[in-house]
């Protein structure tokens, strides 16, 4: 009798244990929700030295990515080409690039790469500078023209013959490194040269140099983004959303107080207040109606869609860069513009 009381202490025992213990386990995975995970850890986001996206430090700065509920690591990054690679590798959450690159990275991103944020259109900072003599693009025809291959001013270069009815076999391209092809071009090696800022200021400080065309002569063509990861939009979206909703308010801090702004953008850049108004100048910020605009149907190259198919077609007819193409239905996400204009 003893031994069967004693039997029935030790079941009683471990019963109130595995009760015990199986109601804690809720309050345990609570603990690990998705909510919770989303507070903890903070995702990276890369970003360049180019006009257009300086205004993220603002964010950084005056504590706007936490105002909106955005758990942000900005990563500066000297080496754009770097950025691209570590997103696509999956390293960061996001990045700032162009819509050219994107283009250019998105079959082999092994999270997926999706644009969200229309940050500004090139509008003038990218430059085709010639030598004395060459006064416009139908000049160039048979002059040698360094440029680097595959990138903006690349195809900011394809274009401006296209629009002038030559082609890319009427000039002789040379393909440098962006600086590489301007240290050419300074030291007479070349005709031409296709540069963004700041390298451009180095062309021309070559006597007699000149700019025969730019990005403000192609709307649209130069569209600089804001990049995510298709992952991080499947898992944790409302940081999407706190982004987006985080870059317009930075438009509202750079309009209710541009000196302080500027201060901060400059001194994120490293430029000087004089250089800083030159790249500014040639820069359009997007505006909420403008990014709308951008991301629709159309058949200019302000419509991104549009310009998505010119531009793979450039990467892959013309370059031979890409073997695939990507999805493009895929790569554009206007949710987040759309919501953030409904709050």
């Amino acid at each position: 009798m003893a031994k069967k009381i004693w039997s029935l202490a030790i079941l009683l025992l471990v019963s109130f244990v595995i009760t015990t213990n199986w109601h804690r386990i809720p309050s345990i995975a609570s603990n690990n929700s998705p909510q919770n995970i989303e507070q903890e850890q903070s995702i990276v986001i890369g970003y360049s030295n180019w006009a257009g996206w300086w205004p993220w430090a603002i964010a950084e700065s005056t504590g706007l990515f936490a105002k909106h509920g955005a758990n942000v690591e900005l990563r500066w990054y000297d080496d754009y080409t770097k950025s691209m690679e570590d997103l696509a590798a999956g390293y960061i959450d996001g990045n700032c690039q162009t819509l050219n690159d994107t283009i250019s990275f998105a079959v082999d991103a092994v999270k997926g790469e999706v644009v969200v944020l229309v940050n500004d259109n090139s509008a003038g900072n990218d430059k085709i500078i010639a030598q004395a003599g060459i006064k416009n693009v139908k000049d160039l025809k048979d002059k040698r023209v360094a440029v680097e291959a595959g990138v903006v001013d690349d195809f900011l270069l394809t274009l401006a013959l296209e629009k002038e009815g030559l082609s890319r076999d009427d000039v002789e391209i040379v393909d440098l490194e962006t600086g590489a092809a301007v240290a050419a071009f300074a030291a007479g090696q070349v005709d031409a040269v296709g540069a963004f800022p700041p390298f451009w200021l180095t062309a021309l400080k070559r006597e007699g140099a000149q700019e025969i065309t730019s990005s403000k002569a192609f709307p649209g063509a130069i569209p600089d983004l804001l990049v995510v990861t298709e992952e991080l939009i499947n898992h944790h979206p409302q940081q999407v959303q706190a982004l987006v909703n985080t870059w317009f308010d930075i438009l509202d801090f750079m309009s209710t107080q541009p000196i302080k702004a500027e201060k901060i953008m400059a001194s994120r850049a490293g430029v000087s207040h004089e250089e800083f108004q030159l790249f500014k100048a040639g820069t359009k910020i997007f505006t909420i109606e403008e990014n709308l605009e951008a991301f629709s149907e159309g058949n200019e190259m302000k419509f991104m869609p549009y310009a998505a198919r010119k531009i793979t077609d450039f990467l892959q007819n013309n370059l031979k860069s890409i073997n695939k193409q990507p999805n493009l239905t895929k790569i554009f996400n206007n949710s987040f513009l759309n919501t953030y204009v409904l709050q």
